[in-house]
């Protein structure tokens, strides 16, 4: 399996110290106005998802829905993690531009 590159760019955040992980953290960080781009687990639940997109939409954060709760977590150095915020302007613009070169900035994005 190739590495995934926009979760590896997940990860220079994480350890870079500007993510905000668990449902809770993120709703903080886009509550605060610190979120600059917010990524939910394909597997999370309906209510989540909708939860984190109309906040996302509200605020013109761009909202991606990628990846398992599993490799989310795994990617920033923790266990299972629903969702997570990026918290560093220039961090969140490289990871969308990762996410669209890829072609997978495409179910949810409000860039």
């Amino acid at each position: 399996m190739k590495p995934d590159r926009a979760l590896s760019m997940v990860g220079i955040a994480a350890r870079a110290g500007s993510i905000a992980s668990g449902e809770f953290s993120t709703e903080k960080a886009l509550k605060s106005g610190k979120a600059y781009l917010v990524i939910v687990a394909s597997d999370a639940s309906q209510n989540t998802k909708k939860h984190f997109t109309d906040m996302c939409s509200y605020r013109n954060i761009t909202y991606i829905e990628y990846a398992d709760k599993k490799q989310l977590g795994n990617c920033i150095g923790k266990e299972h993690r629903a969702s997570l915020a990026v918290t560093d302007e220039n961090l969140a613009g490289a990871i969308i531009k990762k996410f669209t070169e890829t072609g997978q900035l495409n179910n949810g994005g409000n860039e």
